[in-house]
C-alpha cells in the first residue's frame, strides 16, 4: 500500500487506499477525460456577424462602368472594412460526454500515477491557526520544483488563505478536483479529511 508522508502538521504519514491508488493508468481514457474537462470550462459566447447581418445598405457601392476603379457590389462583403465576417464563431457549446465510470476511472488512473511516482503528501491544516503564507511556504520548501496541488476539505479554510498566494500553487476543495488538475500538477498535497473524500468520489457507483 501506498502513503504520503506529512510536510506540514502531522507525523508519520497517510495509507493510500490501493481501490484508488492502485489503478492501471489507461492514457486514451485520461486523456478523453481531461478533454472534457477543459471543453467543459470553455464559454462558448464568441459570436461574429455574417455579412447578412450588418446594418449596411445592400446597394451597390458604385455603378459598373466609367469610374476608373475597379468594379464593386455591396460594401458589407468580409474583404472589406466593416463588413461581414466570412466563417466567424458563433455561440456554441464544447460539451464532450464521457460516462460517468469512465470519468471515475480516469480520476483514479491519475491519482495512482502520482502515488507510483511518490509525489503524493500529506498536511494537516489543524497546524495553521491563522493564515501565514511564510509557514505555507517553509511547508513547500523541501518539495521539488513544479506546480502544486493542494487539496482540501470543507472547513478547512484557513489553511487554504496560507497557500492561496504562492505561486505555482493551487488550492481546490476535494469536490472540485478533476482529471486534469492531476494531470497538470507535478506534485499532489492533501489533508486527510480531503483524502477520504477523493476515495469516496473516486469509487462510488
Amino acid at each position: 500500500m501506498a502513503t504520503a508522508k506529512y510536510i506540514a502538521g502531522g507525523s508519520g504519514s497517510l495509507d493510500l487506499d490501493d481501490a484508488v491508488f492502485g489503478e492501471r493508468f489507461h492514457g486514451p481514457l485520461v486523456h478523453q477525460a481531461v478533454r472534457a474537462e477543459l471543453a467543459a470550462r470553455r464559454r462558448g459566447t464568441a459570436s461574429t456577424k455574417t455579412r447578412g447581418e450588418i446594418a449596411m445598405t445592400g446597394a451597390k457601392a458604385w455603378r459598373q462602368k466609367g469610374t476608373g476603379r475597379a468594379r464593386a457590389g455591396a460594401l458589407s462583403t468580409p474583404n472589406r472594412v466593416g463588413g461581414g465576417v466570412a466563417f466567424g464563431p458563433k455561440p456554441r457549446g464544447y460539451t464532450v460526454k464521457v460516462n460517468r465510470k469512465a470519468r471515475r476511472r480516469a480520476l483514479r488512473a491519475a491519482l495512482s500515477l502520482h502515488a507510483e511516482r511518490g509525489t503524493v503528501a500529506a498536511i494537516d491544516p489543524s497546524g495553521f491557526d491563522t493564515p501565514s503564507t511564510k509557514a505555507a511556504a517553509a511547508a513547500l520548501a523541501g518539495l521539488d520544483d513544479g506546480r502544486v496541488l493542494l487539496v482540501l476539505a470543507d472547513g478547512e479554510e484557513t489553511c487554504a488563505m496560507s497557500f492561496r498566494n504562492l505561486p505555482h500553487v493551487s488550492v481546490l476543495r476535494a469536490d472540485d478536483v478533476g482529471v486534469a488538475d492531476l494531470v497538470g500538477s507535478a506534485r499532489v498535497v492533501l489533508s486527510e479529511a480531503a483524502l477520504g473524500r477523493l476515495t469516496e468520489k473516486a469509487v462510488a457507483k
